[in-house]
């Protein structure tokens, strides 16, 4: 046993952590260990209100934005398999699919410029966003 443990646990056969303010209270580990100390209260007054960090709001918004490229792309896909089973103009339906996948490489582009964005204020890599693939998000689309 260390020293510290050695301390530890004769301060508790002591009694000296009977009857602590909160005793037997879950403890509130709401700080971001991450964040400036001085800017602790601002933070949490912005928490409480509401609000969050600039980066969290931008890593929420870059999410909505590709879940509603996908489910347009999804959509569009639908559309193109059960107009080209229906009917025989093929080519006016490709058209509109060719169309609706050079929109979907554009949000892919415009998603992945905010990704960087977004990757540069992230307070720590773990927290970084991996580029998007148009390609392979075609290409499950199509799969699934």
């Amino acid at each position: 046993m260390t020293g510290i443990e050695e301390h530890i646990r004769r301060a508790i056969e002591q009694g000296k952590f009977d009857n602590l303010p909160g005793e037997g209270k879950p403890l509130t580990l709401d700080d971001n260990p991450y964040e400036d100390p001085e800017w602790r209260m601002a933070y949490r007054i912005l928490r409480e209100s509401g609000y969050s960090l600039p980066w969290i709001e931008s890593r929420k918004e870059i999410s909505d934005q590709l879940n509603s490229a996908r489910s347009g792309l999804k959509r569009a896909w639908e559309w193109r398999r059960r107009n080209l089973a229906e009917s025989q103009l093929g080519g006016s339906v490709d058209e509109q699919w060719q169309r609706a996948v050079r929109a979907f490489y554009e949000k892919i582009e415009q998603i992945n410029q905010q990704i960087s964005t977004y990757n540069l204020a992230a307070p720590s890599s773990r927290f970084q966003l991996m580029m998007l693939d148009a390609d392979r998000e075609l290409e499950k689309t199509q799969a699934g």
